[in-house]
């Protein structure tokens, strides 16, 4: 689940999947627990009925939010194992369906049990904060307002525009706090800011320029999104490091561009060898340096300042 978390809202959908199988599951057991033969899938169909009596298949699609197909399918299954019957009135031609006897009886005796759900997960949101309910619902309605597709297009079309107008930069002081709030950001997502980021980061001038080294940074407009800097660690050997795009530009090649700065710079300092240090978890970030020269070494780095390192790659491009 860790992994659907890092996704953010892009995961949104499967996320919300997950999370409903797992609560099915669990509202299942407990009606197990209390002698009742119901399944959470079914409650939307046999409340419906409950409450406003026969219907027809396409009635209870459009009050559920369901195809016609998947209610079908569910009222025949329903249907064969006796908790649904042929419904009367309405027009002739389409199938009504109300509950049966069985049914009936088995909903009345999971009131109780009901009642103690929903005062249960209502404490749950409220302990944790915020109106989970309230936003779902308008996160429904908002589908309603306009398809997701035409955002999506849209979107991509502003990203792209904003792609053509990134320009890399070099350090200049009123970039500095830039350098550690988006580091910061990432570390504080992933990991924790080691001693060794926090002096870093808090005084990139004694650390990285003054002993001839160079950050880098990526402007869209007027606004910071990106960073990375060339470390020295000795004659020649330098440090890709402290490497971030923030969240809401990702996906723009930024981390590339930023990259191919560095090892411009590294080349024109001509540094005799390039290396970097990450964590084995970031798949996305290490296919992206292998893309750009880098190569995996056996082990981590001798002697390295990082906790969190597991993965020591030096720049082999040509």
């Amino acid at each position: 689940m860790s992994f659907l978390s890092d996704q953010g809202a892009l995961a949104l959908a499967s996320r919300l999947k997950v999370l409903s199988e797992r609560s099915y599951d669990l509202v299942d057991q407990a009606y197990r627990e209390h002698g009742l033969g119901l399944q959470a899938r079914w409650f939307p169909l046999l409340r419906l009925l409950q409450q406003r009596g026969p219907l027809t298949v396409g009635e209870i699609a459009r009050e559920i939010g369901l195809t016609h197909s998947a209610v079908s399918q569910l009222a025949n299954k329903l249907s064969r194992e006796g908790w649904l019957e042929p419904g009367r009135g309405g027009d002739r031609r389409q199938r009504m369906l109300q509950l049966s006897a069985r049914a009936q009886a088995e909903l009345k005796a999971a009131r109780p049990l009901w009642l103690a759900m929903r005062n249960t997960v209502e404490a749950r949101l409220q302990a944790i904060g915020g109106d989970l309910l309230d936003t779902l619902s308008r996160y429904e309605q908002s589908l309603d307002a306009e398809p997701l597709p035409a955002e999506f297009a849209r979107r991509v079309r502003l990203q792209e525009q904003a792609a053509a107008q990134v320009r890399i930069e070099r350090f200049r002081p009123e970039f500095r706090e830039h350098f550690y709030r988006l580091n910061a950001e990432w570390l504080g997502k992933y990991y924790k800011i080691e001693p060794i980021d926090h002096a870093v980061l808090s005084e990139p001038e004694k650390h990285i320029l003054d002993p001839g080294g160079q950050i880098f940074f990526a402007l869209v407009g007027d606004e910071v999104v990106g960073t990375c800097a060339l470390m020295p660690e000795s004659p020649g050997v330098y440090e890709l490091t402290k490497m971030a795009v923030t969240e809401g530009h990702q996906g723009l090649g930024l981390g590339r561009r930023l990259i191919e700065a560095v090892i411009a710079e590294f080349r024109r300092a001509g540094g005799t060898e390039l290396f970097l240090e990450s964590q084995r978890k970031l798949q996305a970030a290490l296919k992206l340096y292998e893309s750009v020269g880098f190569e995996m070494q056996p082990g981590v780095k001798p002697g390295t300042h990082y906790q969190r390192a597991d993965v020591y790659m030096i720049y082999r491009g040509g």
